[in-house]
């Protein structure tokens, strides 16, 4: 080969090896790779989502009570970013220029391809603005989707509340992405899967500005959002919001059930906040403000508030004593402002006549009465040892519901029964005497029991003897998770009756007058909890009509003082309101004192502990 044909050679096999080389790069950036592919599709087309409206929340009466509006969120596709005035752009916002560049940050560290949330929530009116302006932002959109709107503002802990999803929620369940909304609270979460609907895509072409210029495909790639399934609740929203008036400047819970369905007509802790404060861009300054808030207006006090029953037990103490025999009808009981009992302690009272019998302890709210009960259940021979005897009362005391969980809609603390081993720690010996627990006799001592398990007993005395399963949404054939189921007492349906007989006359002539209402019978107990942290709790059980009931309620008010004082007005009114659906003019004084009344006393800049929660 002559000196030509050898440059020859080289110069075409340089030549060659060039072109392999761009073959070899043109077919990894077009069928090895995907990068180039999303940047000129990125260019061209954008996926957006669409989001589904979550379903809608509505009462008894179909009374709409959770909507939804519109609203943006503003997207940013990192690597589509070019220089903009960041001043403009917080000031449009009312943002500060550190949290949006944060949230540019937040967005890269995500991914700088797909698209995020770089601000959410935002309202009519800014975007009316940004949007004007948005052409100058490339790599920004809006993205439109609907957000809570309350037409009511109260029953927040009835609703609850929806907020972005964070990792571990993604990481549990793939429908979710960053930027999604989900349950965190109430019936939100509850129904999560049920309210949030099936979210959708579309696929859109945009120019060099990110403007949409039209659908691509026609739309053949797009995928239609499923709207959320609505939910009926079973809530009275007009006795619900009177409630929240006798309530006002107090705390504490109110919750209503119709005894022959389970069905919760009032759900009511004190104080509450419009739920409408945690929905826009100012949630995450409300939500700081009401977690800093002393009284505490995130705490549900029906379902996570645990408090002893006081007085209202006694019912309880009564219908277990008749049941195992401990006592009957005639069994009486000397009293004169307080009595000796078990292990020579003196057990103080209020002054009454006295000796009582069953009907009247329940009147006159006995206490050494429910103690030389306690006794005589805890003494039964056919148990030999207290702590045996013991062992068969709790069965007893946890069947009414006491100790569990028995609502299914909501985020519910079970409460505490002491269970034998507790006390075992506590005695540090298994013999037992009756002097060692005798504070339970009168609801008092390690009883905690929710509002809405107190709300349960009065259904189980207005039912004589059994139970629904209480709820606040009513079942579908897709609600299949929400049982409605009857639970029955172990104890005979003829031991309620006297019970009921004695509730009357608590109504009629004893501790609960201040609840009578015209034309209506009730029956009803009172209870004065006592408080280390300042005046005793007022307490207050009923249901109405006794002959057919309609509705069972607790009125639990912190720092009351007596039952009588507070909560069995309040319970009367309601009672009054539901089913005459008045406050009749013989009542309006009464009323009036209720709403203006106020027990609310908070320190500035300390948090006061609030008594058994």
């Amino acid at each position: 080969m002559n000196k030509f044909g050898y440059r020859q050679g080289i110069i075409s096999g340089i030549m060659i090896s060039v072109c392999v080389v761009f073959i070899l790069r043109l077919f990894t950036y077009q069928v090895v790779s995907d990068k180039y592919k999303i940047l000129a599709e990125n260019n061209s087309q954008r996926t957006e989502t669409e989001y589904p409206a979550r379903g809608l929340i509505y009462d008894r009466n179909n009374k709409l009570l959770v909507d939804n509006q519109a609203a943006y969120d503003l997207m940013i596709i990192p690597n589509q970013v070019k220089t903009f005035d960041t001043l403009e752009l917080v000031s449009i916002l009312e943002i500060t220029r550190e949290a949006l560049d944060k949230s540019i940050q937040r967005c890269r560290t995500y991914s700088t391809f797909k698209p995020s949330i770089l601000v959410s929530q935002i309202p009519g009116n800014k975007y009316a603005v940004l949007q004007e302006k948005l052409y100058r932002y490339p790599g920004f959109y809006i993205q439109t989707r609907t957000l809570r709107k309350y037409n009511v503002n109260h029953s927040a802990d009835v609703f609850g509340y929806i907020s972005e999803v964070n990792a571990d929620q993604i990481a549990q369940d793939t429908c979710y992405a960053m930027g999604d909304y989900i349950g965190i609270s109430g019936l939100e979460k509850t129904y999560e899967k049920h309210l949030r609907g099936t979210k959708g895509k579309r696929i859109v072409l945009v120019d060099n500005k990110n403007r949409i210029k039209g659908s691509f495909a026609d739309g053949a790639y797009d995928e239609e959002a499923i709207v959320g399934e609505d939910l009926h609740t079973t809530l009275d929203v007009d006795l619900q919001e009177y409630a929240y008036e006798l309530m006002r400047n107090k705390t504490g819970g109110i919750v209503a059930i119709e005894p022959s369905t389970g069905e919760i007509l009032v759900k009511m802790s004190s104080p509450g906040y419009d739920p409408q404060l945690m929905v826009g861009l100012d949630r995450g300054k409300n939500y700081a403000k009401l977690t800093n808030d002393p009284l505490r207006p995130l705490f549900d006090r029906t379902t996570q508030a645990q408090y002893p029953p006081g007085s209202i037990f006694k019912t309880v103490q009564a219908l277990i004593g008749l049941q195992t025999k401990a006592i009957s009808l005639q069994t009486t009981c000397t009293c004169n402002g307080g009595a000796i009992i078990v292990g020579g302690k003196f057990m103080k009272c209020h002054h009454h006549s006295s000796p009582v019998n069953l009907l009247q302890s329940i009147e006159n709210s006995c206490n050494p009465y429910y103690a030389n009960v306690f006794k005589r259940i805890l003494e039964l021979p056919e148990y030999k040892t207290v702590r045996n005897a013991y062992g068969e009362w709790r069965k007893y005391v946890t069947s009414f519901g006491f100790g569990s969980k028995i609502c299914p809609d909501f985020f519910e603390v079970p409460g505490s029964i002491p269970t034998q081993e507790y006390y075992d720690k506590v005695f540090k010996t298994q013999k037992w005497y009756p002097s060692y627990m005798i504070s339970l006799s009168i609801g008092q001592g390690e009883l905690m029991i929710t509002p809405i398990q107190m709300a349960n007993l009065a259904v189980i005395l207005a039912n004589r003897g059994y139970y629904m399963t209480p709820h606040i949404v009513r079942p579908t054939e897709d609600l299949v998770a929400n049982r409605i189921e009857k639970h029955v007492i172990p104890i005979d349906r003829k031991h309620f009756d006297p019970i009921i007989e004695g509730m009357q006359m608590v109504i009629k002539g004893g501790t609960g007058r201040r609840a009578q209402v015209d034309s209506i019978t009730i029956a009803g107990k009172t209870g004065t909890v006592q408080n280390p942290h300042g005046d005793d709790h007022s307490v207050f059980i009923a249901f109405a009509p006794v002959e057919n009931p309609k509705i069972a309620l607790i009125v639990y008010v912190e720092k009351g003082v007596w039952g009588s004082r507070y909560a069995a007005p309040i319970a009367g009114l309601l009672i009054e309101k539901y089913l005459k659906g008045k406050i009749s003019d013989k009542k309006k004084p009464l009323e009036k004192e209720m709403f203006e009344a106020s027990l609310i006393d908070i320190i500035p800049n300390k948090v006061k502990e609030e008594s058994n929660e």
